[in-house]
């Protein structure tokens, strides 16, 4: 059973990171009884991690664990937090945002969650296209280029999955070069843009995965 809930939270990710959160180290525990009473405690990297990041990924974590066939009951905690009282106190309640922080925020989180989508899409998009650059693909042959016909790869699984949580084309007949923000096929002449954008936010990702990673490492190694 153990298993099944580290297999439920590794398709749990950071959502600014775009990463799960086991590889990220954020899982400081994870325990199952015998009677099937599910409990997890969370870490992040600083005091002050934004706490409507910290919210979704603890809400996220509740809600993989009861899923899982045999989890009777489940308890997501966050620890050294400056706002875990609320974050634990709201997602125990399936409050909401808005209601855990009464008073201090003004809206749910589906606007925040679908602004990190479209980074992971633009970020997807790098992984895949920059390998098929440097073999010499042409941006000519970029955008006429489907998902079906793209090379298969563990990158290429990712990014249709990131347009399909976001409800963008994700089946073999889709283009490979869309738009994040409206699904829309990227035109030849906005190729070079588009790629830069993709590659600046693999860019970002990649410094604030390390950063988060060196922070984590320092706060909670011994010594």
């Amino acid at each position: 059973m153990r298993e099944d809930v580290l297999t439920a939270l590794s398709a749990v990710r950071d959502p600014e990171l775009d990463e799960p959160i086991t590889t990220l180290g954020f899982v400081a525990s994870c325990t199952v009884s015998g009677d099937g009473q599910a409990r997890v405690r969370l870490r992040l990297p600083t005091y002050f991690c934004a706490p409507n990041f910290a919210f979704l990924m603890v809400a996220d974590a509740y809600d993989a664990l009861v899923a899982i066939p045999g989890v009777r009951t489940a308890e997501v905690v966050l620890e050294d937090h400056f706002a875990s009282d609320a974050i634990n106190a709201g997602v125990a309640a399936q409050a909401g945002f808005v209601a855990s922080f009464d008073g201090e925020a003004v809206a749910e989180l589906g606007d925040l969650r679908a602004q990190f989508l479209r980074k992971a899409v633009l970020a997807g998009t790098d992984l895949v296209c920059r390998p098929l650059l440097a073999a010499g693909v042409t941006p000519a042959e970029l955008v006429a280029l489907t998902l079906g016909a793209a090379p298969q790869s563990a990158e290429l699984d990712r990014l249709r999955q990131r347009r399909a949580d976001l409800g963008l084309p994700a089946d073999d007949s889709a283009p490979l070069l869309i738009d994040p923000g409206t699904g829309a096929p990227v035109a030849l002449a906005a190729i070079p843009l588009h790629l830069r954008r993709a590659r600046v936010t693999q860019a970002g990702i990649d410094a604030n995965a390390s950063m988060c990673s060196g922070m984590l490492r320092y706060r909670y190694t011994p010594g």
